[in-house]
């Protein structure tokens, strides 16, 4: 019983975490442009706010997958 809950959080957080690395923008603008998170200009060049918030929710989700990634393995053992 346990062990299905953990793997449905598993799952659910592996699709999150694959959505927001998607968002990041990388060389090619990523699908972060396509919600206008593209080549601003001038002074908004820089790392703005969303972009912030974007990293600490995607390496807050990074975590809870590696936490439950290490669940998974000790009780599949």
């Amino acid at each position: 019983m346990l062990n299905t809950v953990i793997i449905g959080i598993h799952i659910v957080v592996s699709l999150v975490l694959i959505f927001l690395i998607l968002l990041h923008s990388g060389q090619g603008g990523g699908l972060s442009e396509m919600f206008g998170g593209g080549s601003l200009g001038g002074s908004m060049a820089g790392s703005t706010v969303v972009e912030r918030n974007l990293d600490r929710i995607t390496v807050a989700t990074g975590i809870i997958f590696v936490f439950t990634s290490v669940i998974l393995a000790l009780r599949l053992e």
